[in-house]
């Protein structure tokens, strides 16, 4: 246990207190596959924080007589109660239970809901678990003392708890989480902005297209654990702390080809990864081949820097700058949205983290 995110001078109180947050999903640029428990990674990631797939999520904390030995809670997802939701939950409250001990003497109601599709491909478990530890720690300020730096600080360390990839919504444009020799700020334990980066970054698009919305065959969960006997594990562990290392200077000078160089690449290693597990699987459908095959025709036919990346799933992400977003939409509308379920696509771009509303 962390000892220094241990709540030990927050005292609850008798009154209701009610918060709301929204916090964005994230698309990593430098994967991470593969974590031991707390929810700690095996290599460093980093992340382009979105702006307009966010969750908003509303806790009220209703005090209760007595403290109890677990957190109680209700869910209400997009106007319906969720029991699925409850078990994954229910382990969240219990890690953090260590680490803000009031909890005990609240009852939770949680009521939230996303600005896109669920089970679309969106992290939507990075961007529910963020805004969740965010009015988590909100209250925590009400009851104690914490800087604006403590409180961004314990939101993502919370937020790692239920997800990891949560960590990296806290803030924004660009998060690192895990650490590395070229970050000197950088931790297992939460994600921290990476500040120096050019200005073609900080408005970046991110064209989410909706590929197979339906239930991926192996979960992330699996995923990550199949890593542990991975004959390539090592390799995979040290390749991505080498990419991000790589990285970094380009995000600094504004070097486009550099960037889609390794970015594309750390798409396609993570698909690899889950090719010659085992047992193996392939979350590429063949319409996401056909995008990425049509991205590279049109990226060498026009000389526009547009490239994608992919998450754990069939869906794309189609990245590109502002200063292109009119060639690029329209790209998207006559050649990519033929590929998509519905046509269905997101328009998002990089954020600046969580906020309160």
């Amino acid at each position: 246990m962390e000892e220094s995110f241990v709540a030990i001078n927050a005292q609850p109180t008798k009154e209701i207190f009610t918060s709301r947050w929204q916090a964005p999903s994230n698309i990593a640029l430098i994967k991470y596959w593969g974590k031991t428990a707390p929810q700690l990674p095996k290599n460093a990631s980093l992340s382009f924080t979105l702006s307009n797939a966010v969750t908003l999520t509303e806790v009220v904390f209703m005090p209760l007589d007595k403290p109890t030995n677990k957190v109680f809670f209700s869910i209400v997802f997009e106007g319906e109660e969720k029991p699925s939701f409850r078990p994954k939950l229910e382990a969240f409250f219990a890690n953090i239970l260590l680490y803000q001990p009031f909890l005990a003497y609240y009852q939770l109601k949680i009521t939230s809901q996303n600005t896109f599709p669920h089970s679309s491909g969106i992290a939507s478990s990075a961007s529910s678990m963020a805004a969740l530890a965010a009015c988590l720690v909100d209250l925590e300020s009400q009851l104690t003392i914490l800087s604006e730096n403590e409180k961004i600080n314990k939101i993502s360390f919370l937020a790692r708890l239920g997800s990891g990839s949560a960590c990296r919504s806290a803030q924004g444009p660009v998060m690192a989480w895990g650490s590395h020799p070229k970050l000197a700020d950088a931790s297992d334990l939460l994600a921290v902005a990476v500040n120096d980066i050019h200005s073609v970054f900080k408005d970046f698009c991110d064209a989410i297209l909706l590929i197979d919305k339906g239930q991926k065959q192996v979960s992330s969960t699996l995923g990550h654990k199949l890593m542990h006997q991975h004959p390539y594990a090592d390799q995979r562990f040290a390749q991505a702390n080498t990419h991000l290392a790589e990285l970094l200077p380009i995000l600094q000078q504004g070097d486009l080809d550099g960037f889609i160089s390794i970015v594309e690449k750390e798409a396609l290693h993570l698909h690899a990864m889950m090719m010659t597990s085992d047992p193996y699987f392939i979350l590429m459908q063949p319409n996401t081949l056909s995008v990425i095959n049509k991205i590279w025709s049109f990226r060498k036919e026009t000389g526009i820097p547009v490239c994608f990346t992919l998450d754990a799933g069939a869906n794309v992400h189609v990245l590109y700058p502002n200063n292109v977003a009119e060639e690029v939409n329209h790209f998207i509308e006559v050649e990519l949205l033929q590929f998509c379920q519905n046509r269905q696509c997101v328009h998002d771009r990089v954020g600046s983290g969580i906020k309160k509303y």
